[in-house]
């Protein structure tokens, strides 16, 4: 009887410690599990992490294509503006060299004028500076208000202004144009004087201070022969200042009130010009 109660003991010490090795066992798995899914979930949000620094960079290189987009567009742009300003600036020069160059084939070393009033036949002894100079060399470069001819001094102060010009110089032009017309306001020079004072800026580009020698021109001496072109170079000084409305009209009244000249038809020309600008 003892032997029965105590095989049947041991029997159930056998099923507690079965049951308890199954359940020692079965915890580390539960708890393996449970591990498991915490890294998948840290996985998973690793994940959401780098597809939203993937969405950002996306969006940053999207935004850079754009911003460069734009930048070749402002280049191109100023390119175009760049050519335009060169070819601008190619069609001064070869304006003011024509013009040089046709001075040049008279033979004289500035700008000829009308002839001087005839004077009368006998000797003047008490001024012969200015009477008796060759026509061709020291007549003034353009009729103008004011009668007679220039003085020695200002014809040479005159020529080596101009001498600047024909030369390239513009600098030394300008600045010797200005020194004469402060010393000699009176001479008979100095509508040409004003006229070439404004080309030397307008070659340059300096079309605000151009427009200003062309309108005193135009203002102070309007028996002028260089009033026309004068006036001529008050449009183009407008057209590149984008002042379109006043070009149209300064071009309009050049073709008005001087017609048949050359100035008229250069006018003329640049209206045409203007005008398939505006109709593209």
């Amino acid at each position: 009887m003892k032997k029965t109660l105590a095989n049947s003991f041991t029997a159930r010490l056998g099923v507690a410690g079965a049951i308890a090795s199954a359940t020692l066992f079965a915890l580390p798995a539960t708890a393996q599990d449970r591990l498991s899914l915490a890294d998948r979930v840290s996985r998973l949000e690793q994940q959401n992490q780098a597809n939203a620094g993937t969405t950002t960079l996306v969006n940053q290189v999207n935004d850079l294509q754009q911003q460069l987009a734009q930048l070749q567009g402002q280049i191109e742009e100023l390119q175009h503006q760049n050519q335009q300003l060169q070819e601008s600036q190619k069609a001064q020069y070869a304006d003011v060299d024509s013009r040089l160059g046709r001075l040049e084939k008279g033979g004289a070393p500035a700008p000829q004028a009308a002839a001087p009033a005839p004077q009368a036949s006998a000797p003047a002894p008490a001024a012969p500076s200015a009477q008796q100079q060759p026509a061709a060399a020291q007549a003034p470069a353009a009729a103008s208000s004011s009668p007679g001819q220039a003085s020695p001094a200002e014809q040479a102060a005159y020529d080596a202004a101009f001498k600047s010009l024909r030369g390239g110089d513009y600098v030394t032009a300008s600045r010797g144009f200005r020194d004469f017309l402060t010393k000699y306001p009176d001479s008979p020079l100095a509508p040409n004087a004003y006229y070439w004072l404004g080309e030397s800026y307008y070659v340059t580009m300096n079309y605000p201070v151009a427009i200003e020698a062309f309108q005193r021109l135009v203002k102070n001496y309007p028996q002028s022969e260089k009033v026309s072109d004068g006036l001529l170079k008050v449009g183009y000084c407008q057209i590149e200042l984008k002042q379109q409305d006043a070009a149209i009209a300064t071009l309009k009244q050049v073709t008005t009130k001087y017609p048949g000249t050359k100035a008229a038809g250069l006018a003329q020309e640049r209206l045409r010009r203007l005008q398939r600008q505006t109709a593209n």
